[in-house]
């Protein structure tokens, strides 16, 4: 008996169900996100990136950063990079609503980036860490990104944007390191990379709120008990 038509048949219902599940799901779920305007100022949420940043993603993505850093901020349920500082709040989809291509990543050889800029807002110290990792980070694997920068001679003045780099990685004397462009560019998205809103699906934690106090006690009210009359208070006149 020949089964080649039912076989036929299988695979192309199982490659069917697998590409409406993989495509066609996402799509309707998420492929119509809009801009949402976040209380209590009412603000867009995404904002496009300015131009230099838009440049230095292209930047970050020629030189495959996303190789070793991931993008996403992970909940609890799966990690812990609230707890190291990664992010104020997990990931979401409208995080990456102008995001093409999306470079979430799939391996941390170092830390998460999806909201460097708000914790690391330095970008000097940015700039330090590009042309040498081990300037800021002792240790660090990362690779040296020496050639985003020039190293040439001071002329009349030092350069306003030369590298201010300590002891064994300076330049000799009469020269200094200052960042090309690109340098400059992927710094400016690095620093844009701030998922700092709070969203209706990933709020940003609340602080515990202090106990109310007793007027006159400064003990916290105990439940059930009504509050005591201060010492030497006059009684409330009829």
């Amino acid at each position: 008996m020949n089964h080649g038509p039912l076989i036929f048949l299988g695979v192309f219902l199982a490659m069917a169900l697998s590409w409406h599940g993989m495509v066609v799901v996402p799509q309707v779920q998420l492929g119509r996100l809009q801009q949402t305007n976040v209380p209590p100022a009412g603000v867009p949420y995404p904002t496009l990136r300015s131009g230099v940043a838009q440049q230095g993603r292209e930047v970050y993505r020629a030189n495959g950063c996303y190789y070793c850093h991931t993008q996403q901020a992970r909940g609890r349920a799966f990690g812990a990079d609230i707890e190291r500082g990664w992010g104020q709040r997990h990931s979401v989809a409208a995080d990456f609503l102008f995001e093409t291509p999306v470079m979430v990543g799939s391996l941390r050889a170092g830390p998460d980036l999806m909201n460097i800029g708000g914790r690391q807002p330095d970008a000097a110290s940015q700039m330090l860490h590009l042309y040498d990792p081990r300037i800021t980070a002792k240790g660090s694997t990362m690779p040296r990104y020496r050639f985003l920068f020039d190293k040439r001679k001071i002329g009349q003045r030092p350069s306003l944007d030369a590298l201010k780099l300590p002891g064994e990685f300076a330049p000799e004397a009469g020269y200094e390191i200052v960042p090309k462009p690109e340098a400059q560019a992927l710094v400016a998205y690095l620093l844009s990379l701030q998922a700092s809103v709070s969203l209706f699906e990933a709020p940003l934690p609340q602080a515990p709120r202090k106990p109310e106090t007793d007027a006159g006690t400064n003990q916290p009210p105990v439940a059930g008990v009504a509050p005591t009359q201060p010492t030497g208070s006059a009684s409330p006149t009829k």
